[in-house]
């Protein structure tokens, strides 16, 4: 399997993007550590498509949340931030070129950081950013595979506390350690201080984790993974993580 990733750079309206933490953000800085991103994603052997800066849309660098690819289709997802809605129109037509695609619809919101994808199932988010309407879409879309709705609290979304590395195990915030549905799976908790560091993109036999937590970075490597960690401080400030910056799909050979 070919794997992709397709990324947008921040603009300079990444200054505006939405934030909880009211930090300013360098956008150069933000340009250069997304660079340092998409060298990271190549090294993992991702095949990355750049796609040109939207200044209308400050936060649209972080592709995940407006469309995933899950099981062949394309869900073009309605984000629940009003001000992300139209990100979802700019990537629907790439993806159509390769995947059916179908379409969240009103009352329904979705954002792809919401969506745990397994190798067997889906876990969803009900977020402030994804409701039960999208959530029943989402489930109506993906039939046969299943679909089951977890609560997201004190989060944005429900890959801000949990994210798969693959072989059935999960990189979790100690709350969402014990949780029932993930019950028969191997979870490494992450330790205490750093819980953004659960946010990581696994690609397989490599994982790319944010820089500057050491002890996660260390646990993940000793679980037998290629640790990448790219500095991604500036989308933080953004209230992203690097599983946020990338719309990654898998086409056959």
């Amino acid at each position: 399997m070919n794997r992709h990733a397709l990324v947008r750079p921040p603009g300079r309206s990444f200054a505006d993007a939405i934030s909880s933490t009211g930090a300013a953000i360098d956008v150069c800085l933000a340009q250069h550590q997304h660079e340092l991103y998409c060298d990271a994603l190549r090294l993992a052997g991702v095949r990355v498509e750049v796609l040109p800066p939207d200044e209308r849309y400050p936060d649209s660098c972080f592709m995940q949340d407006p469309a995933l690819v899950i099981d062949g289709k394309a869900i073009i997802a309605r984000p629940g931030a009003i001000s992300r809605r139209g990100e979802e129109l700019l990537v629907a037509p790439l993806l159509g070129q390769h995947f059916p695609t179908i379409h969240i619809e009103a009352p329904g919101t979705l954002e792809g950081g919401d969506v745990l994808v397994l190798s067997d199932r889906v876990y969803v988010g009900e977020s402030d950013r994804t409701n039960q309407a999208g959530i029943e879409q989402l489930r109506a879309a993906l039939h046969p595979l299943p679909v089951e709705a977890m609560r997201v609290q004190g989060l944005l979304h429900l890959l801000s506390g949990v994210t798969y590395l693959g072989r059935n195990t999960l990189l979790a915030v100690e709350a969402f350690a014990g949780q029932p549905e993930f019950e028969g799976m191997q979870v490494l908790v992450v330790p205490a201080g750093e819980e953004y560091a659960c946010n990581v993109l696994g690609l397989g036999e490599t994982v790319i984790a944010p820089e500057g937590y050491p002890r996660t970075a260390a646990m993940l490597a000793c679980h037998g993974l290629r640790v990448l960690t790219v500095p991604v401080s500036e989308f933080a400030k953004a209230d992203g993580g690097v599983t946020c910056l990338s719309l990654i799909y898998t086409e056959a050979i």
